[in-house]
């Protein structure tokens, strides 16, 4: 076959191609090598896929895990090798689309997995699935472009004295001029090149662990958890005894004067992160939420989409300018819901404002429609005054928390309802800074209640560290505490909450849950 011009652009569009995917996969296996301790564990136990038993399967059985590590790492690199020097091309990319393949199906971008999508929420056909079908393109074609697998024709004529031609060679089969034998080598300095590139980035920046099946952010660390989580029980639910905070998870931030840091949790919380988030805190044991209502429609996409059965608890508000009290309660019903709860600020106005009739009627109809009732607060007198009228809720969630931390404000100078309030240039006033302004009085009302007591900003918002603000908590009478966590804190916090349990020595109050 006469080589003309548009066969040689066509050649060396089909050897760059292939080059490129060679070098993805020879530098994801070289990165993998060259990282100490690298295992495809955490990937593997964490697959949500409809294939996901077989991925469990292997990495809950050490020596197949590690016969798979093996085949993983050096297959990348003699596939890539192959693909990238032309060599053995076709058996190269037959095995690369069944490496590829297996990857896919981990992860697979459509049902549950795509919430793991790097790369956005891709349908079907994602940055895999297109390298998968060029591999098989070249399983099937006839060119695979320029490499030193064309060499090997080369040397057969010459050991049978067979005249080369100086202006034709037969692709796919051998017959080179000088000419085409160089273009068979190029692939040589530059994959050197590019691996020279990557030496340089390695020698300055270190070894790429972002790579594949390394992206996995605190999922191994699973295997640190110290126990079981205990659990106790709100009307006819059984639940964590550490519970998840939604503020995190919905945006919100108590950051004091830091004015960035709503902005930044927002960004950091994507809808990714907050599923990896939840799934990583069900794998730790913590099977309850608690949210803000415009959290409910994430929510609900996120137990259809992965079948979780983590209790949701929905905070809601009335609807005071409609006078309408029951809107987003009735919402958070449909969407899912299993326990409803007076949102707290909206507590304490209420309460404030002297219009406790709205409380006792949303908890009549919390109640009514056969759900749990909760009623939150940050200022204790709200649930005093609440008490007093004889409104009592299935369970109270009360902020929880000590004063002894340098941002909180005088206690001569801490107003009654402040929270949620104005915010004080004075340091000496409330900025955000402080939710149980009444330690004493909040812990002297806890200890008498006789419902169910969930504890909520016991660490004032980051101030007080989690062994300090968990122990204050329980030993003061909560039955539950509600933290909000980022991903890489989970396993910590449960570690904690575990730690404490089992070594409380102050607790007066009884267990009502």
């Amino acid at each position: 076959m006469k080589i003309t011009d548009r066969n040689k652009w066509n050649l060396a569009a089909i050897t760059l191609v292939r080059v490129a995917i060679g070098w993805h996969l020879l530098y994801e296996g070289v990165s993998k090598l060259l990282m100490p301790g690298w295992t495809s564990q955490a990937y593997l136990a964490n697959t949500s896929g409809f294939l996901s038993g077989f991925y469990h399967w292997i990495a809950a059985n050490q020596s197949v895990l590690a016969a798979v590590d093996f085949l993983n790492i050096y297959g990348l690199i003699l596939i890539g090798l192959g693909m990238s020097l032309g060599l053995l091309v076709r058996v190269s990319a037959g095995a690369g689309a069944l490496l590829l393949a297996l990857y896919y199906f981990a992860y697979p971008p459509f049902g549950s997995s795509m919430i793991w999508s790097g790369d956005g929420h891709l349908f079907i056909v994602d940055k895999i699935f297109l390298e998968a079908l060029v591999m098989i393109f070249f399983v099937f074609t006839k060119d695979v472009g320029y490499g030193i697998g064309n060499l090997q024709f080369l040397t057969r004529f010459r050991l049978n004295q067979k005249p080369v031609p100086n202006d034709t060679a037969y692709a796919g089969e051998g017959m080179q001029s000088r000419r085409e034998a160089l273009k068979n080598l190029a692939t040589l300095p530059l994959l050197g090149a590019l691996g020279w590139g990557a030496f340089r980035v390695k020698d300055k920046y270190g070894v790429d662990v972002l790579s594949g099946a390394t992206i996995q952010v605190n999922a191994g660390s699973l295997s640190e958890l110290k126990g079981t989580l205990l659990k106790g029980k709100i009307a006819n639910h059984q639940i964590s005894r550490l519970v998840l905070g939604g503020n995190l998870i919905g945006g919100w931030a108590h950051s004091r004067d830091l004015v960035y840091v709503p902005s930044l949790f927002r960004a950091y919380n994507n809808e990714k992160k907050i599923y990896e988030t939840l799934m990583l805190a069900e794998s730790a044991g913590i099977d309850t939420i608690n949210i803000g209502f415009p959290s409910n429609g994430l929510m609900e996409k996120y137990k259809r989409m992965t079948g979780s059965k983590i209790k949701v608890i929905s905070q809601v508000a009335p609807n005071m300018e409609k006078g309408d009290y029951f809107e987003q309660m009735n919402q958070a019903m449909d969407m899912g819901a299993d326990i409803i709860q007076v949102q707290g600020n909206w507590c304490d106005w209420l309460v404030r404002d002297n219009r406790t009739d709205v409380i006792a009627a949303m908890l009549e109809r919390i109640n009514g429609q056969g759900y749990t009732a909760g009623l939150g607060c940050h200022t204790i007198d709200a649930l005093i005054r609440c008490e007093e009228q004889g409104i009592i809720p299935d369970y109270y969630m009360i902020t929880m928390h000590h004063d002894q931390y340098w941002s909180a404000h005088p206690r001569e100078n801490r107003v009654p309802f402040e929270v949620d309030g104005q915010y004080h240039l004075d340091h000496n006033r409330f900025h955000d800074n402080m939710f149980c302004l009444f330690p004493e009085r909040t812990i002297e009302f806890v200890n008498r209640t006789q419902v169910p007591v969930m504890g909520f900003k016991v660490l004032a918002a980051g101030a007080i560290r989690p062994e300090d603000g968990f122990r204050w908590a329980f030993e003061n009478g909560a039955d539950f505490i509600c933290v909000g966590m980022f991903d890489f804190q989970i396993v910590n916090d449960v570690n904690i909450t575990l730690d404490v349990l089992a070594s409380l020595g102050n607790r007066q109050r009884n267990w009502y849950a």
